[in-house]
């Protein structure tokens, strides 16, 4: 499973390079492995630490600890979702209970941060769906019975006060949630990285190639050598399906993003000087569009079934016109050679939305497939995971598994047909939006 990342993440390259990279080099037995190194398996690692100070934690990852999703994503951290709303007494009884969990998400974050005294451009200053659309109103307002059912503090702004709040006049209609969180991923995931526990030893560029259960114990290959271990937890995300877990449960989907080089004082003032704000798309292909702390501007608006493991340059660059054209459908005041950074990166779906959190077998455990919203769902399920395979409970875990679980998806190649079928669907009725 190895994955080859571009290397222009802004994220990442916001971040001092790190040193002492360990890889795996000779065989190894040990009673906890946790394969993948982001927000899950570091924070299922810090809580087997802690739970087990005595005994070392096995952590592997297939490219650089944290430069995988947890470090490509746009950087919000949701109270809510639109595209999970729903109208009748049942659909918001699970509508509260995926709710639920992204509350715990944030405080598993925060408590995170507040231990560890992290700096990673925290801004709850909440966040908006927005739409050029006038008649995503209705949408809106439906989503809004919904939001003040559960007591979510929002309200629905028009064309004549969003240029104001976002500095651009491409919108006309918004509900903005007083409850979302805007930070720097990279800054965070690297945090998690370098407060890891001494009794936790951290292999980076070492891609599992196969693994199977033998007289219960789990025998993972690496390229150069192998590993034994009584307990597994797989934290892969996206690349879960391709270990053969959930196969049936789980699909990657390939997204690009860009980001701008800081805005100079004069183009800031130019466009209102906003302060820090964040749009999630009303439409499901919509764009993803952010203003960050230093006066970068952020856009995502491409999703598609792609090889997961590398995207070339020349088709990066292709996403990357499309975003220059999303930025400037925003800000036409702006140069129109103002990108300076343009990545991929993956997002795990299930087909109702729901999230992987399970005991597979007695000594192999799973949690992943966040549908966008890894931050803090995958800190909150690392940390439960270890517990519920360190066979502890917590009101967390009872919480976590009221959810509705994922739903069976169809078998390759009618998988990846529907998929398509469905991007290309969504795509056409967001055109406007991208």
């Amino acid at each position: 499973m190895e994955v080859i990342n571009d290397n222009n993440c802004s994220w990442i390259k916001d971040l001092s390079p790190r040193n002492n990279i360990q890889t795996l080099s000779s065989d190894l037995n040990c009673e906890w492995l946790i394969i993948g190194a982001g927000y899950t398996g570091l924070s299922a690692a810090r809580k087997l630490a802690q739970i087990y100070p005595n005994k070392k934690v096995l952590l592997i990852d297939s490219q650089l600890a944290g430069e995988g999703a947890s470090s490509r994503n746009s950087g919000y951290l949701v109270d809510t979702t639109l595209n999970d709303g729903f109208t009748s007494n049942k659909d918001l009884e699970n509508y509260k209970k995926k709710s639920d969990i992204y509350k715990l998400g944030i405080d598993a974050v925060k408590k995170f941060i507040k231990e560890h005294q992290v700096d990673c451009d925290w801004n709850e200053c909440g966040k908006y769906f927005a739409s050029s659309k006038v008649e995503d109103k209705r949408i809106l307002e439906n989503f809004s019975e919904i939001l003040s059912k559960l007591n979510y503090e929002h309200n629905i702004l028009f064309a004549k006060d969003l240029p104001k709040k976002l500095g651009t006049s491409f919108y006309n209609v918004a509900l903005y949630t007083k409850g979302g969180i805007l930070l720097h991923p990279g800054k965070l995931v690297r945090a998690m990285i370098d407060t890891l526990p001494q009794n936790v030893f951290l292999y980076e560029n070492s891609p599992l190639l196969n693994w199977k259960k033998n007289n219960g114990i789990v025998e993972c290959n690496f390229k150069n050598c192998s590993i034994k271990t009584n307990k597994i937890i797989f934290a892969t995300n996206g690349f879960t399906k391709s270990l053969g877990i959930k196969a049936n449960y789980n699909f990657p989907i390939t997204l690009t993003a860009s980001m701008t080089r800081p805005l100079t004082h004069k183009e800031f003032k130019f466009i209102g000087e906003p302060k820090e704000w964040g749009v999630l798309p009303i439409r499901p292909m919509g764009a993803t569009i952010r203003i960050t702390k230093d006066r970068r501007i952020l856009i995502r608006n491409t999703a598609e079934v792609y090889n997961p493991y590398k995207m070339t340059q020349s088709d990066l660059k292709k996403r990357s016109l499309k975003q220059q054209i999303g930025i400037k459908k925003r800000f036409p005041q702006l140069p129109d050679d103002i990108i300076q950074t343009t990545w991929s990166g993956i997002v795990s779906r299930t087909r109702n939305s729901s999230q992987i959190f399970e005991k597979i077998e007695e000594n192999i455990f799973v949690a992943g497939c966040y549908n966008g919203s890894g931050i803090g769902v995958g800190t909150l399920f690392g940390e439960q995971i270890a517990i519920k395979a360190s066979k502890e409970h917590s009101k967390e875990i009872e919480i976590i598994e009221a959810r509705n679980k994922p739903t069976w998806l169809p078998p390759q190649p009618f998988l990846d047909i529907g998929v398509r079928a469905r991007l290309i669907y969504e795509r056409i009725r967001a055109k406007s939006e991208i």
